[in-house]
């Protein structure tokens, strides 16, 4: 392991550790997949990335043992330690979540009465919780399945986290409270700011370059030269549209043009009405301000 590089610790399996290393490789930071062990260099050389339990994370990036950490908001709250948030990357989205039985007449957590038993992975920001609430709770930590603890008897109540909310369904549990909401977030350890504020803005520009390009897409098409102020208006791009002269065709124009994701086809629509021929749609790897 190389010593120069920025130590990264990530998530060794799972759906947020698929969507780091696919984050990475837009990002241009691809590493060999035959050697991911316990740790790779990715091939510009300048990043060693560590794989390491999720839950783990923060602990390795709060005590210094790698320089940046990917892990969620929901662990780091857990974990309670020093570490500074640097980017949220927008996926691994899901909040953490009070839930009882459907049957049951309570409808939120003022509701609950004390010493309720509550079955939780999260004991401490439950803990805390609770307290804030002015709820005297009894915490039993549990390592998966939380959801079935109210039927097995364990526990009255259950402190989770959820995306869609269909295992608590399936489970006859419903939500009666709201704790906090979490997505995967980039952090760093206490210092790294100021020891090593150029090679931490270079990653973050990367990244953030992955980031941005998803929601855009690269258009380009052939329109009339009359045409011209009008499809500015309708796509402006980053800038203004890039406009080239076509070799054949002293009555049309080449335009290059990055545009909303979201807003593609509604663009694709009122270029050809406009008279738009040749329209060709790409995708946009990283974008670099």
């Amino acid at each position: 392991m190389n010593d120069c590089c920025l130590k990264i610790a990530v998530p060794n399996k799972g759906r947020l550790s698929e969507e780091t290393i696919s984050l990475f490789e837009r990002a241009g930071l691809t590493v060999d997949k035959s050697e991911r062990q316990l740790y790779a260099t990715t091939q510009d050389g300048n990043y060693t990335l560590i794989f390491v339990r999720t839950q783990d994370i923060p602990n390795f990036v709060g005590d210094g043992v790698t320089d940046l950490g990917i892990t969620g908001q929901d662990v780091i709250s857990e974990c309670d330690v020093n570490v500074e948030e640097i980017l949220q990357l927008g996926f691994g989205s899901c909040k953490m979540i009070v839930a009882i039985k459907e049957d049951s007449p309570v409808n939120n957590v003022n509701e609950l009465p004390d010493n309720v038993k509550v079955a939780t992975s999260f004991p401490t920001v439950a803990k805390k919780y609770f307290e804030k609430m002015g709820k005297k709770v009894h915490i039993t930590q549990v390592c998966g399945a939380t959801e079935i603890t109210p039927k097995l008897g364990l526990a009255d109540v259950i402190v989770d986290i959820t995306s869609s909310g269909s295992t608590l369904k399936t489970n006859n549990l419903k939500i009666i409270g709201e704790i906090m909401r979490s997505q995967a977030v980039i952090i760093a350890r206490p210092g790294l700011k100021e020891q090593e504020a150029g090679r931490l803005e270079s990653f973050i520009r990367l990244i953030k370059s992955a980031l941005d390009a998803e929601e855009k897409k690269y258009l380009m098409a052939n329109i009339p030269k009359a045409a011209l102020n009008e499809i500015k208006n309708i796509i402006p791009g980053l800038k203004s549209p890039t406009v080239i002269g076509l070799l054949d065709n002293e009555d049309e124009v080449a335009i290059h043009v990055v545009v909303n994701k979201k807003t593609i086809y509604d663009n694709i629509d009122r270029l050809k009405q406009l008279g738009a021929t040749g329209i060709l749609i790409m995708t946009v790897d990283q974008m670099i301000p």
